[in-house]
């Protein structure tokens, strides 16, 4: 069956899911069959997705032991079921949502589709029009398939979109400045899935005391972060992604981030944070860390 296309005010919907199958021979996952598969819904962009895997494999991750595992647990598992009816029923609502908060809707293309595990969600400039990818192998291994979690990542990724279309998202800083804008970035986007849900303590990645062991824990990850900050690459940096590990804990940047912006909330609105540059952030993280009260 085709996906399913239609436009909601400025939010545009491709719901790649219902024909997944053909990426697979007899269950397997197959990379040709897959090619073919995105051509359908973004035709002609499919090294997007391989470059991203292969910097993954680069990175010692090999495909048939990180990758095909991931990929081979979607074909006949229900959670696609779970997973599409979840999603179809958030983005019904989204634009009102958003609009009741900030009284503003970026515009993006939600594409939910079945990915190489670039990751569940993330946002991508495609031919000049932002993409919010949901990768369905990813979110069914991370068991986000569930309204509570998979709401926080679809307005997290849109905290992104947000930034990007109405303030200052420049990526290009390195060295010192490339994690700690990574680290505002995504507290940004934390803090406006936060915002939506009207719950400054909700976090969509909390399971098994994460969020209590990182509150409890806040001032040593504080001091970790900033001794860390300046001699962080790609490839030590623990602080990011389901895949990295601060003390036993995965996305604590996450958690580190949520806590900064909202301590930047206390001088600037959210629509003005969002226009800051690096300078200021900065400055305001030198007092954040010295600042043992938040």
């Amino acid at each position: 069956m085709a996906g399913l296309f239609y436009n909601k005010d400025v939010i545009r919907i491709i719901d790649a899911s219902r024909d997944i199958e053909v990426a697979y021979i007899n269950g397997c996952f197959n990379l040709a069959k897959w090619q073919c598969y995105i051509n359908r819904y973004l035709p002609g962009r499919q090294d997007i997705f391989i470059d991203d895997m292969h910097d993954m494999i680069n990175k010692d991750y090999s495909f048939e032991e990180y990758f095909l595992p991931v990929l081979n647990q979607v074909y006949n598992n229900q959670k696609v079921a779970e997973l599409v009816n979840t999603f179809d029923k958030l983005v019904k609502n989204l634009n009102g949502t958003v609009k009741y908060k900030f009284k503003r809707m970026p515009e993006v293309t939600i594409v939910l589709y079945l990915g190489l595990c670039n990751g569940a969600g993330w946002v991508r400039e495609i031919d000049g029009q932002l993409y919010m990818l949901l990768g369905i192998e990813k979110i069914i291994e991370l068991d986000w398939c569930d309204e509570d979690h998979l709401a926080g990542l679809i307005y997290h990724e849109l905290g992104h979109v947000y930034q990007m279309q109405f303030g200052n998202f420049d990526n290009n800083y390195e060295k010192k400045n490339k994690y700690l804008w990574q680290l505002f970035i995504e507290g940004i986007a934390m803090v406006f899935e936060q915002l939506l849900i009207n719950d400054l303590d909700y976090y969509h990645q909390d399971r098994d005391g994460w969020s209590m062991w990182l509150k409890q824990n806040l001032h040593v990850l504080k001091r970790d972060f900033n001794n860390d900050i300046n001699k962080m690459n790609d490839s030590n940096q623990r602080y990011f992604g389901d895949w990295v590990s601060y003390q036993g804990r995965a996305d604590s940047g996450y958690y580190l981030g949520a806590v900064f912006v909202q301590f930047l909330l206390k001088y600037k609105s959210f629509d003005e944070l969002i226009k800051m540059d690096i300078d200021y952030i900065r400055v305001m993280w030198e007092s954040f860390v010295e600042n043992d009260n938040k």
